[in-house]
């Protein structure tokens, strides 16, 4: 066995990366994505890399299985069991208005309606010590209504049980004990043990409603994959950043909500290691831009690290987990254009892989931004994805003449007109994850991968003031590259409420270092050898009086019960609050909410052999539409770059097309990445 292969699972192509352990050689590919069974689309690509499975040591991929039902709907149906007198905790929520001069605003609507929500007997106090024993009839009286009516998960989420879980755990058993395997049991303490009734429940219902998609799904692909003569786990991508085997990501589905577009940001993390470590690239700072067939999704890379928080909102439900921060929106190569009230409109509607775009030939007839780039001259339609499409140029350039001549505007100029609106609500999707947070984009790098996002990352740059665009290798795939590079992650937590002045930092540790324990012995179970675990810690922190928190790093499980260790954390936290919010308050008092430990496992990186440039057919010449102006334009292929590239320059391979306007400058560095020098 030596061959390490990733999957990125897209709405319109599905990506394939392998690396070869003996030779070093890294190859790429993509084949169609098969919406009515995605393992076809999944093995469809495996083939094109690699002949038998059995050769395979190491196997990782990434899915939007749960996203996918969280959007359209399509979860199971759950039934919430919540403490007596808390029923209405998910249906009250919360009264944040996120539009607040939206006069029509609603807030999200409850995945789980009120009919379906019911109260258990038993309690417990804030301190997690038991006031009235659970009703275990009423859980019972659950399990039959479940068994009866056709649920398929039951979300259990009691008062304070991230304090003591006693009661969540004896539900559960008693309810797995009545329903068997064939209905998901969700405890709300396995999601998140984290303080906060409503966003514990919301996470709960979250694992509930799409659990059973994703269960499904993982053990059709490790079935599948078996029958193939895998002989390995297969891994799975978390939100987190992370890997997890395909067992433990049946247990927690909730982690894999955002698995396939978390894999680009983990690129980008070993991306701006290969461009010197936090000192290079951008000083380790890095937006990444994943521009696909649908969608375009947006993370950032901070000092070498990828931003994760703690929490975030994902379609307006909170969810209490590990989760790189993403912005997402319906931007990509098949956004559909349309005119509206005389004006150019440019998505969210996206024609798909089926039918596609026009120039796809499947019968789509609705001009796309992939047509408007093959109209430009932009693609080379005789070997589009490696020359495993050959385009329909004329099938374009109807789409566009269609939409023009509604829009009453030269088909050219509508078709570089269709690209701009695309760029400026990308550079826009930018500004909210950057500027709306006091981050400077001009101090990053822009890395461009998806199929279409080095089509597009040079324009989006000029709008941003970014001067350095970086195209890595086999951009169309880099997202399952990037799940190659990523480490074995698994995040404990521990509630722990202290006032500053009360503080027992040797109690503290004490807890730190279970929680270490508890992360080692996880990463043990994930197969991961002694010497590649470690494991980092830190603290949430607030003023007292505060509501929500900051998360602060440790240097070891042991700093607490160092001798001035509560001064100390307090003034990291001013800092970090600072840097936040802008302002801090030194001399008020801190308190302490929550102890996180995360375990990381790490495996050898296949970021090294470089193929040698040359050996690739001579570059042609077309014509290309820039600014309006009729540019004569090479089109060259990627391997056989080498020294400097001045625009204007169309740069084809396997998986995507880099387009290098006039006036930029273009060079390959060690790694193999193209390196855009954006003229401003």
């Amino acid at each position: 066995m030596s061959y390490r292969v990733a999957m990125d699972i897209g709405g319109t192509f599905t990506d394939v990366v392998c690396y070869d352990e003996r030779s070093g050689a890294v190859t790429a590919s993509k084949a169609p994505t098969t919406p009515g069974d995605l393992a076809e689309g999944v093995f469809a690509a495996l083939g094109r890399v690699v002949d038998d499975p059995a050769d395979i040591s190491f196997f990782v991929h990434g899915t939007t299985q749960g996203l996918n039902a969280l959007l359209e709907r399509k979860g199971a149906r759950v039934l919430l069991l919540a403490s007596q007198g808390g029923r209405d905790v998910y249906q009250i929520a919360r009264g944040n208005r996120d539009r607040m001069f939206d006069l029509r605003y609603r807030k999200p609507a409850p995945l789980v309606p009120r009919q379906d929500v019911m109260e258990v007997g038993g309690r417990l106090d804030y301190r997690g010590e038991e006031l009235v024993p659970l009703d275990e009839e009423s859980v019972r009286l659950a399990a039959r209504r479940a068994r009866d009516e056709g649920f398929d998960a039951v979300a259990v989420c009691l008062l304070f049980s991230f304090a003591d879980p006693a009661h969540e755990v004896r539900a559960g058993e008693i309810l797995r004990a009545e329903l068997g395997e064939d209905v998901l049991v969700v405890l709300s303490h396995e999601v998140a043990r984290e303080w906060r009734e409503y966003e514990r429940t919301s996470s709960a219902v979250l694992e509930a409603y799409t659990g059973p998609v994703v269960r499904r799904y993982l053990s059709r692909i490790e079935r599948g994959f078996a029958e193939r003569g895998l002989a390995v786990p297969v891994h799975v991508m978390q939100s987190s950043g992370g890997l997890v085997n395909a067992s433990y990501a049946m247990r927690r589905p909730l982690q894999t909500l955002l698995s396939g577009p978390v894999g680009g940001t983990m690129g980008g993390v070993a991306a701006t290691r290969l461009l010197g470590g936090a000192g290079g690239g951008a000083g380790g700072n890095a937006i990444c831009i994943d521009m696909g067939g649908t969608s375009f999704d947006v993370s950032l890379v901070v000092n070498g690290r990828p931003d994760v928080s703690a929490e975030a909102r994902i379609e307006g439900y909170p969810v209490l987990m590990p989760i790189v921060n993403l912005h997402t929106i319906g931007a990509g190569g098949g956004s559909i254009a349309y005119a509206e009230a005389g004006a150019l409109r440019v998505g969210p509607e996206s024609a798909g892989a089926v039918p596609g775009p026009a120039c796809y030939g499947r019968g789509g007839t609705r001009a796309t931004v992939t047509d408007a780039n093959v109209a430009l001259g932009r693609v080379d339609p005789a070997w589009f994805a490696g020359g495993l499409m050959t385009l329909d140029a004329d099938a374009a350039g109807a789409a566009i003449a269609t939409l023009a001549e509604d829009l009453r505007i030269d088909p050219l100029l509508l078709a570089e007109g269709i690209c701009d609106v695309a760029n400026a609500k990308m550079a826009q999707a930018i500004r909210t994850l950057t500027v709306e947070h006091g981050v400077e984009p001009r101090e990053f790098a822009l890395v461009a991968f998806g199929g279409a996002g080095a089509m597009h990352a040079v324009f989006i740059a000029r709008e941003l003031g970014i001067s350095e665009v970086v195209v890595p290798r086999f951009p169309g795939a880099f997202s399952a590259w990037g799940m190659l590079e990523a480490d074995v992650r698994r995040d404990l937590t521990h509630p722990y409420f202290r006032p500053q002045d009360t503080l027992d930092g040797a109690d503290m540790s004490g807890n730190l270092v279970t929680l270490e324990r508890e992360a080692l012995d996880a990463l043990s179970g994930q197969g991961v050898p002694v010497e590649r675990r470690r494991v980092e810690h830190a603290v949430d922190m607030r003023y007292e009086g505060q509501d929500y928190t900051l998360t602060i790093p440790l240097r070891d499980a042991a700093e607490p019960a160092e001798p001035g260790f509560a001064a100390a954390i307090a003034a990291r936290y001013a800092e970090a609050h600072t840097s936040r919010y802008g302002h801090a308050t030194p001399e008020a008092p801190v308190e302490f909410v929550m102890l996180r430990s995360t375990g990381f496992g790490s495996f050898a990186r296949t970021a090294a052999a470089v193929p040698p440039a040359g050996g690739e057919e001579a570059a042609y010449v077309r014509d290309v539409i820039f600014d309006g102006a009729v540019h004569r334009t090479p089109v060259l292929r990627r391997a056989s770059l080498d020294g400097e590239l001045a625009g204007p320059a169309i740069v084809v391979e396997e998986t995507a097309t880099t387009v290098i306007p006039p006036g930029c400058l273009a060079t390959v560095d060690d790694n193999g990445f193209l390196i855009v020098k954006v003229d401003q």
